[in-house]
């Protein structure tokens, strides 16, 4: 049978050793990039699909054993549209079968995984991997890919109510063809992405993740589930109450944010922290967030930004004790307060981090001399009672008194996506 174009392109001198299939390509006229090209030539994709609301609300009560119909009434009670999650879905699974049968078209063999069953041998197994879904399935798909070579794409399979930033531009949700021809052309550039990982060590620790989903679980599930999770590695260790002293590498990479602090938000959370090195300081707060340049636009930006009224009453104050006089424009106020909040923002290839300590109490026990800033290493150590932390909003693990966590960048855990231009 003859291949078409597309397949014929990706397939040209791919029969190579698996970890060299990203060979060099002569860039497209018009096609910059800030290393040399290189095409992009799997021969064997995993496909990661997200968990449409509409299935999640089936699976949520399957086993209660309602009917669809029973569903579609229970649904109406809770104010949502029954007709409107099955679109959404619909839509959702239809640019799916668009981008697995634009690959398979192209001489690609195809594996598709629904993101519960994404796991490391799903990695393992593809030479590139493409999450279908929003920026919450991107950062689930990153936070396994351990290997700074194996590409990831993200397709936003619903733009309509997705932002989808993680993702290729809009547009190619519908044309994945065209996208596989750019790609394999070399009409792109590669953006590595900087991530953080984490290391875990002293009393008390359980290096066990627990998987929130894209619906969060409550708070009882989610401490029942640490709390199973440590009763079976205390099992499989053999021992009643394990040390777990010894460091351990998370088996994860954040490429967004990773927050410390009490799994119940209105508890305050205990722990000190030690920034680049320095002295370990007490703090309490409502919680510590660690996060990358890709995460610098997402979370920590609405932690740390700032309002024009607020920059406008600062500054009114300012000038009063100043003794200055001059006009405050709102056309002023509103360059000052853009600045400061661009500032907030850094490249995701950048190799560091920006830490943010969420509303620091202080008083005569308790400082905060530095509420938010750059570094290169994060350490702190849990005084709370029922804490966490959580990667990417996606991955949880228990981190309570005596743990300590040791946030670090390092050049071998960035990750490789593309930038395709509109």
């Amino acid at each position: 049978m003859a291949r078409c174009p597309v397949a014929n392109l990706l397939r040209f001198g791919t029969r190579v050793a698996r970890s060299g299939f990203l060979r060099p390509l002569h860039a497209a006229a018009g096609c910059s990039s800030t290393e040399p090209t290189t095409g992009f030539k799997p021969d064997r994709v995993a496909v990661v699909t997200k968990t449409t609301r509409y299935e999640f609300e089936q699976q949520r009560y399957r086993y209660a054993g309602l009917s669809e119909e029973d569903l579609k009434q229970l649904l109406a009670m809770k104010g949502s549209s029954y007709s409107g999650l099955l679109e959404r879905h619909n839509i959702h699974t239809g640019n799916v079968e668009h981008v697995v049968q634009s690959l398979q078209s192209a001489g690609i063999q195809v594996r598709v995984v629904r993101r519960g069953e994404y796991d490391d041998e799903v990695v393992r197994w593809a030479d590139a991997i493409v999450s279908a879904g929003g920026d919450g399935t991107m950062l689930l798909v990153a936070s396994k890919v351990l290997n700074k070579d194996k590409p990831v794409v993200g397709v936003n399979t619903d733009p309509e109510r997705s932002e989808g930033h993680l993702c290729l531009p809009v547009r190619y949700t519908h044309a994945f063809p065209e996208a596989l021809e750019r790609l394999c052309r070399g009409e792109f550039r590669w953006l590595w992405r900087q991530r953080l990982r984490l290391d875990l060590e002293g009393t008390g620790i359980n290096p066990t993740p627990v998987d929130l989903h894209e619906q969060q679980l409550s708070l009882e599930q989610h401490n029942r589930a640490h709390r199973i999770s440590t009763v079976e590695r205390q099992q499989r260790a053999g021992a009643l109450h394990p040390a777990y002293s010894k460091p351990s590498l998370l088996p994860v990479r954040s490429l967004n944010e990773i927050f410390i602090g009490e799994s119940l938000s209105s508890r305050a959370s205990y722990y000190e922290i030690s920034v680049d090195g320095g002295p370990w300081e007490k703090q309490k707060s409502s919680g510590l967030s660690v996060c990358t340049g890709t995460g610098s636009k997402a979370w920590s930006y609405n932690i740390n930004k700032l309002a024009e009224q607020s920059v406008e009453e600062v500054l009114r104050i300012g000038a009063s004790q100043a003794g200055v006089e001059f006009a405050l424009s709102r056309e002023f106020v509103g360059k000052v307060t853009d600045d400061y909040n661009a500032s907030l923002v850094f490249a995701p290839d950048e190799p560091r981090l920006f830490f943010s300590v969420r509303e620091p109490i202080s008083n005569r026990v308790f400082s905060s001399s530095r509420q938010r800033g750059f570094a290169s290493r994060v350490c702190v150590r849990s005084r709370c009672w029922d804490a966490c932390m959580v990667v990417d909003g996606g991955t949880s693990f228990e981190f309570n008194d005596g743990a300590i966590a040791t946030v670090t960048v390092n050049e071998e855990d960035r990750l490789r996506t593309v930038l395709l231009d509109q």
